[in-house]
């Protein structure tokens, strides 16, 4: 009778283990949205993917320049982070130097702050020239 009742304690006790230790169904990481971005000038651009993460927004993408006649024909990707009603600047950040197109067509990728609750409501990426002067800049808001 003891061997019944402890084989059956024992099989209880293994059921119940492997459902208490077993994941939630619903249980997984839920992806970061992602949108994606296009600024053009003249026969120049900037295109790519903004990720839209907690507390900053990862851009990613390549640039375009046809031209290596100096610095103002070079091409750069610049952001910008918004709060969600648009109207205070969070952060800004843009692609490296070593980065820079000129008469080429380089790829980047750059962290933006957007240190609040949230994360940024808005990003505005630009199109800059080698000296930093944004070209044309264009909003995308959050998904």
């Amino acid at each position: 009778m003891r061997t019944r009742f402890a084989a059956a304690l024992g099989t209880t006790a293994l059921a119940a283990g492997t459902l208490l230790g077993a994941p939630a169904a619903h249980a997984h990481t839920a992806a970061y949205p992602v949108t994606p971005f296009y600024v053009e000038v003249g026969n120049t651009w900037t295109t790519g993917t903004l990720t839209w993460q907690n507390r900053s927004v990862v851009v990613k993408g390549t640039h375009k320049s046809v031209s290596a006649a100096g610095p103002a024909y070079c091409r750069r990707t610049w952001a910008y982070t918004y709060n969600a009603a648009d109207t205070v600047k969070l952060g800004s950040n843009g692609s490296a130097s070593g980065d820079t197109a000129c008469g080429t067509t380089e790829d980047f990728s750059f962290v933006v702050p957007a240190d609040v609750p949230g994360g940024a409501g808005l990003v505005r990426v630009c199109l800059d020239d080698g000296n930093l002067k944004d070209l044309l800049c264009r909003p995308y808001r959050r998904p």
